[in-house]
């Protein structure tokens, strides 16, 4: 089969695959609206501005909420937005997903000069908030990385204050429970105003320096009558299950309490929303199903589609243009310089690292991880085929890296594993083996150059022109 059809087929495959994930969307999920009907209690997040991954989280709060509702919670779904969020988000939100926007100055962060800040949390303290809800009895404050496997109610008979331990000294900020108060929130605010202890200056030291004997109280387990607790409790690890204990056992093994809720609290860059967390990150599938059967893939998929059209095109320019492509890359130069030289090969360099630069960067970070791979494959084999036809390198080789990427995909995804340990060992055994055949492909690569470049020298050579050899050409 011609490298050309095999590389239509994927495309095909593609576009059908992002059709049926637009159908079974629709089919399942058509623009739920809740019914906005007033309750004792709420979910809470946060969204604000001023990070380069803004649209990221509006995205993971979106499937959050929806997701929420598609459990049937009783309780109002509450967003807690900075007053710079676009009024079309805020819009989304309350139209199209039933949450209640309340819209908030931002607090002021007097910890942003600490040696350890991180500036991408210079804004969570906005999670205060959460206090001031005093329409309810009860709030759980939740970050946008949460997928709830289960309703999860019962929270909402926990006491004044609960939260999870996932850190053994450190209860976890991004799932409790609180009582909102007008005195707490006052109190709190003077706190951060006058610059109480907070070890990473972010949301999570400020209430862990705020409720410093937590780790002392009880267990919270829900009274089966229904009735609310007083008091501050610890919250069962289920509510707050990090997903790095899953990557080691890929399973869960959680006995105390309910496995309710898994959250994300690891790299920014391997968050489950983000197509390439997947499989590098086993869980960013279940995540990506969540928003497939909620929130769906609509705003990413006219941009997918274009793409895919691109690189259709382009292989069909090639397909049409290869003659002269070819003819071109066989002109001999009259006199090629050692500069000439260079610049060639650097060039061909450059072209293939840009043949899979070039895909990734392009790809919509929240689309869902299969039809981003494909995405990727299909982009980077139309490049490098591309860069192939222009240098006249070797297609087997120049395509080993895409070969690579897909067979490492499948050594990552493999699902009966029985651990992650030999999980994690069957990857390096891949990559030990695979090194050798991508260091040939590469030296194949350089020969064909320098061969393309020798002819042109002899040439140069018969017309009594003298060449130094480069130092790059010495490398090659």
């Amino acid at each position: 089969m011609r490298f050309d059809g095999v590389l239509r087929i994927s495309a095909v495959l593609v576009v059908v695959l992002a059709a049926v994930m637009v159908e079974e969307s629709s089919a399942e999920y058509t623009k739920m609206k809740t019914k906005t009907m007033k309750h004792r209690n709420a979910y809470a997040t946060m969204m604000y501005m001023g990070t380069p991954r803004d649209y990221e989280f509006y995205v993971a709060t979106r499937v959050l909420i929806r997701s929420l509702a598609k459990l049937n919670v009783e309780a109002d779904l509450v967003v807690i937005a900075s007053r710079d969020v676009p009024v079309r988000w805020e819009r989304a939100l309350k139209e199209e997903d039933g949450a209640k926007v309340v819209s908030v100055d931002n607090v002021n962060n007097p910890y942003r000069n600490q040696s350890n800040f991180d500036k991408r949390f210079k804004l969570t303290l906005n999670k205060l908030y959460a206090w001031s809800l005093v329409d309810y009895d009860r709030v759980v404050m939740l970050d946008s990385d949460n997928l709830f496997l289960q309703k999860t109610d019962e929270l909402f008979q926990c006491g004044q204050f609960c939260a999870v331990f996932i850190n053994p000294c450190i209860f976890h900020t991004g799932l409790f429970v609180l009582q909102p108060s007008k005195r707490v929130f006052d109190d709190m605010i003077n706190e951060v105003r006058v610059g109480r202890e907070n070890p990473d200056g972010a949301d999570q030291g400020f209430i862990g320096s705020y409720f410093p004997e937590l780790l002392n109280q009880p267990m919270f387990y829900p009274p089966s009558n229904g009735s609310i607790l007083d008091g501050n409790f610890r919250l069962p690890l289920g509510y707050q299950m990090d997903a790095t204990y899953y990557y080691l056992r890929l399973r869960w093994s959680i006995p105390c309490g309910p496995n309710s809720v898994i959250t994300f609290p690891g790299a920014p860059w391997l968050k489950p929303w983000y197509w390439w967390s997947w499989p590098v990150l086993p869980l960013g599938l279940q995540w990506h199903e969540q928003r497939r059967r909620t929130l769906g893939y609509g705003g990413e998929l006219p941009v997918v589609f274009i793409q895919i059209l691109l690189y259709l095109g382009i292989l069909a320019m090639i397909r049409l243009a290869r003659p002269n492509l070819t003819r071109l890359s066989h002109r001999r130069s009259e006199k090629p310089a050692a500069s000439f030289q260079f610049a060639l090969k650097l060039a061909a360099f450059w072209s293939i690292l840009a043949a899979y630069a070039i895909p990734f960067l392009i790809i919509p970070t929240t689309i869902h991880p299969l039809l981003g791979w494909g995405l990727f494959l299909l982009g980077s084999s139309t490049f490098s085929f591309l860069a192939a036809t222009v240098f006249l390198l070797p297609i087997l080789s120049v395509l080993v890296p895409s070969l690579g990427i897909f067979g490492v995909l499948l050594v990552m995804a493999f699902p009966w594993y029985p651990d992650g340990v030999v999980r994690g060992l069957c990857i390096f055994v891949y990559a030990f083996c695979a090194a050798p055949v991508v260091w040939t492909a590469a030296v194949r690569m350089a020969a064909a150059i320098r061969s393309s470049i020798d002819r042109d020298a002899f040439f140069a050579v018969k017309s009594g022109e003298s060449l130094s050899p480069s130092r790059f050409n010495k490398w090659c």
